[in-house]
This record gives C-alpha cells, structure tokens and sequence, in this order.
C-alpha cells in the first residue's frame, strides 16, 4: 500500500512530531509514505479567491496524480480543503477546463484519479481496527480520552465522506484500539475555534477554553485531536491563557502520539 504524504504547511514548522510519530506507525504496519514536492493546499486563500484556491489544490492534487499515487494527510483543514477542490472539479466541467489551461502552463493536468484520504480514513478502512489491535504491545489501559474531532473532516459530508457528520465512530473506535477508554462528553462536534482567531480572537479562545473545560468535567484524562490546526488551537490556548495541566484542563495529545505509545514506540 502506498501513498503520497501531504503533510501540509504547519506541521513541518509547528508540529514535526506529528509528521514523524504518522510515518513511523504507517511504515510499521506496512505503508509506504511517498514525500512529492508539494505546495500549500489553499486554504489561506480560499476566502479571497476562489480559483486561486482551487488551482492550489488541484496543482497538489495532480502531481499525486502523476506519480499514479492517492494523498493521505494527517491534517483534517488540508483534507478538508483537497476533497472540497476534488468535489468541485468532479462537479463542473467548466472549472476542470479553467484550472486545467492553467496548470497546462507547467505542464501538469488535473485528472480526477485518486481523491485525498486523512490519515484516520486510512488507519479505519483500508488497515482496520483488527490488524492495527494486532501491532499493539502495550495497551494504555486506564487512560480516558476525549475524542475531539475537528469540523473539516466531517462537513459537508456528501464532499467529505468521512462520518457522520452528526454522530460519527470512526475516532473512538480508533482511540479505545490503544486499550483507553473514550467518553462522552457535549462539546465533542463543537470547533476548536482556530478559523476564527484572526477575527475575533476573543471568542476564538473562549470556544477553546469551554471545550476544554467541557472536557475536563467529563472525566477525561486528555483530549485527543487529529488535526494540524486543532491541535495548535489548544496548545495557543492553554499557553495565552496560562491555563495549567489539570484535570479541569485537560492536555491535548495527537492522537498519532497514543497510537504510537500503545505500539510500544520509545520516542
């Protein structure tokens, strides 16, 4: 099995760990991770250009496309943002001739072979829960753990095709793989507030904390994330709010992090 590792802007400068902890688990259940030179997904443009963004994307998208590879990321925005521009093209033959005259210029063409795939996807359909159990050596028995699931992956959910957007499984069931136990807990759909924080910073942070504390009244040891964004959205928080390591606040971990501490990693 392989696939084109789009890791996507932030994690090489902001969370390296997640990149790395990602490549180590797929390489030891049997995945190869292609690195393919390439750009931004677009998300930092799509609100000022809609071409611009799609023309992004499909620029990515292509050049998985010609290596005969599918993307795979661990980052629910760049997912998110692939699969919007994959649906779009798919959807108007126009915009396939638009984008595609412009990516002639490089002599790239968007064809539509392979749609992008989260990390997640990959660890749920394609490996299943049974075989990874199988590599798992030392189950974090005892730990509770909410699953927070970032709002990219799961809407809209006719493009995504991730969940169900209003009662998804996927994550827990992946969680509890590592031997935790995962809880319920009311703000688990709610956003983590990152979209926002350019905006209006002050509810930005106010959205985090009450997930946090929501979080922490649950009865969660850590909230768990599978997303570039989220995960920096609760670091931000907890370091501009001083908030302390508690059990009314509980740390945010990636959930390649617990994966990787249940496969018996030691870094």
């Amino acid at each position: 099995m392989r696939f084109a590792f789009f890791k996507g802007c932030k994690i090489p400068h902001y969370l390296p760990e997640y990149g790395l902890s990602m490549a180590n688990i797929l390489k030891t259940l049997g995945v190869e991770l292609v690195e393919l030179p390439f750009t931004c997904c677009g998300h930092q443009i799509r609100d000022y250009s809609f071409i611009s963004f799609i023309h992004a994307a499909a620029w990515n998208l292509a050049i998985a496309e010609k290596e005969d590879l599918r993307i795979v990321t661990p980052c629910k925005c760049c997912f998110g943002n692939l699969k919007h521009a994959h649906h779009h093209l798919k959807s108007s033959p126009s915009l396939k001739k638009e984008i595609n005259d412009i990516l002639k210029k490089d002599n790239m063409e968007w064809k539509g072979t392979h749609a992008p795939k989260h990390l997640l996807t990959v660890l749920y359909h394609d490996l299943g829960a049974g075989f990874i159990k199988n590599h798992v050596t030392y189950p974090l028995t005892g730990l509770s753990v909410a699953a927070h699931y970032g709002c990219h992956a799961l809407r809209p959910k006719k493009i995504t095709q991730f969940d169900n957007p209003l009662a998804p499984v996927i994550f827990e069931e992946l969680i509890e793989i590592t031997g935790a136990t995962t809880v319920d807990w009311d703000r688990r759909l709610e956003c983590c507030g990152n979209p926002i924080l350019a905006r209006n910073r002050e509810l930005s942070i106010e959205l985090m904390k009450n997930k946090l504390a929501d979080a922490g009244k649950s009865s969660a040891d850590i909230v768990c994330t599978a997303c570039t964004y989220c995960q920096i959205q609760f670091d931000h928080v907890r370091n501009e709010e001083k908030l302390p390591i508690s059990s009314e606040y509980p740390q945010a971990l990636l959930y390649t992090t617990l994966l990787a501490r249940a496969m018996g990693f030691k870094h």
